[in-house]
């Protein structure tokens, strides 16, 4: 039932133009070249991004737990994503397709442009976000070298900062240009660099903290903050909303093991990332807030904000390259990838994954240019959130969809095809049942985000909503069962 495909299997034989162009195609084992180390480095960038060190560190003071605790949480939720990425990474191993064909075989050959779309807008809006982000390291940097610019700003940006934002945007357009394997190669160097950053940080902070920094620590770990409601009701809020923060590339992990030679590996690559990268990543956080405690006298949890209090021109310069280099590898893992293929889905024979990663970056150019003076103003970050919290019942439905429904046996012919009388082309190309178990679904993960009732589930919000997602559609297409493949 499970035996891998031969590379002439992955061929595919009838080409419609509608649904197939080169960056869908199955990519053949042999012309795979990610391992274990690669698949790690995604996670290394998606967990050391700015906001990644901000919330690791924040998650030790804001619930009031014991260290111990909070530590707990956190690698169960690297092991809770860990099994969930193992579930939609193994199909794209096995057939070497990414997100958007891959829904095909669940929502239809036409009903997969919906969740690729919705991926898409989400990844595009975030996209522009870091960007933003991203270019303030450089205007650190350059403001470090050659001192402020006269003050004057546009759009609420000066003009340092509107360069350093087209600066970062190029930077990133020259980077995805060149290919899959320039982005690899740029996560493979970013990731170990900014860990071996972040522990000198750390090695740093401890040295001149001295004495104190031990004691420090026992009083974060006292969980000495304030806490609201049960210690398990903070516990389960910390796994929850680790959980929604890797919730991005979770639904999508295809696009990435796709060019994993074997599940073995791509297994490894996140044992080592998620769990024990997150674990050994938040224990940096700590120390270095702990010491931060002792230094400055407040904990401070953001970076930028530590680099400041030190006011030191070689720390000011590593620390901003290191940034730079963090949030652009969260933005092309998180935000850039994605969106490409599934821009890409829409109209195969017009947009190619460079032309997908383009369209992203120019839509994105005007988010990040505006961010300051609009987006952040009137609350579409809570729109785009619930987006987010939309998309969540798809991931529900592609898993029972490929392990219970499929049996784990896809038609790589069928999923490229339009024909009337092929396996995925249901009802003129989409799924009316899973359209309505995408729909229930929907709007209680909707819900935890707009309905004041529903914010105490926010958290989970995902992770309910993805499980009724397979639920219901479980439900609605038992009686469709694949017939196992024979074994060969």
């Amino acid at each position: 039932m499970n035996k891998q495909p031969s590379s002439s299997d992955l061929d595919i034989k009838q080409i419609d133009p509608t649904l197939y162009n080169e960056d869908l195609a199955p990519l053949k084992p042999q012309d795979r070249n990610w391992g274990a180390f690669e698949i790690f480095n995604v996670w290394s960038n998606d967990i050391q991004s700015l906001f990644g060190y901000t919330l690791a560190a924040s998650l030790f003071l804001s619930y009031g737990l014991n260290g111990w605790a909070v530590m707990a949480a956190i690698i169960l939720a690297g092991v809770i994503v860990m099994f969930l990425v193992n579930l939609t990474g193994k199909p794209s191993v096995k057939y070497g397709i990414p997100f958007p064909v891959m829904v095909r075989a669940s929502m239809g050959v036409r009903g997969a442009n919906l969740p690729a779309l919705l991926r898409a807008i989400v990844g595009i809006f975030w996209y522009g976000v870091q960007t933003y982000f991203a270019s303030t390291a450089v205007a650190l940097l350059i403001t470090a070298l050659f001192g402020a610019d006269n003050g004057s700003t546009f759009l609420g940006l000066s003009g340092v900062a509107w360069l350093s934002f087209v600066i970062v945007w190029l930077f990133q357009i020259a980077i995805f240009w060149q290919g899959i394997e320039r982005i690899k190669h740029f996560l493979n160097w970013a990731g170990p660099l900014v860990y071996v950053v972040m522990v000198v940080l750390m090695i740093i902070v401890w040295f001149q903290a001295g004495s104190e920094l031990l004691p420090a620590v026992s009083t974060i770990f006292s969980g000495s903050g304030e806490q609201s409601g049960s210690s398990l009701g903070a516990f389960l809020a910390i796994v929850g909303t680790m959980v929604a923060y890797f919730a991005a590339v979770v639904i999508n992990f295809g696009d990435f093991t796709r060019f994993v030679k074997t599940e073995r590996q791509m297994k490894l690559g996140n044992l080592l990332g998620l769990p024990l990268n997150v674990a050994f990543f938040s224990f940096i956080a700590l120390i270095i807030t702990a010491g931060t405690l002792v230094l400055f006298g407040d904990a401070l949890t953001n970076p930028a904000d530590i680099v400041e209090r030190v006011d030191s021109l070689p720390l000011t310069i590593v620390a901003a390259l290191t940034f730079f280099a963090a949030t652009v590898g969260i933005n092309l893992v998180a935000n850039f990838i994605p969106p490409a293929y599934d821009l890409a889905n829409l109209f195969p024979s017009k947009i190619s994954f460079k032309i997908g990663g383009l369209i992203t970056a120019v839509i994105a150019f005007f988010v990040g240019a505006l961010w300051i003076s609009v987006i952040s103003q009137i609350g579409v970050p809570g729109f785009v959130n619930a987006l987010g919290a939309i998309v969540a019942p798809f991931y529900g439905i592609i898993v029972v969809d490929y392990y219970l429904i499929k049996r784990q046996h896809l038609n790589m012919q069928e999923l490229f095809s339009s024909a009337p009388s092929s396996a995925y082309y249901y009802v003129n190309g989409w799924n009316s049942r899973a359209l309505i178990a995408f729909g229930g679904a929907a709007l209680f993960s909707l819900s935890t985000v707009i309905v004041p009732a529903f914010e105490s589930l926010g958290g989970f919000g995902w992770l309910i909503g993805a499980g009724l997602g397979g639920l219901f559609y479980y439900g609605l297409m038992r009686q469709f069962k694949a017939v196992p493949a024979p074994a060969v």
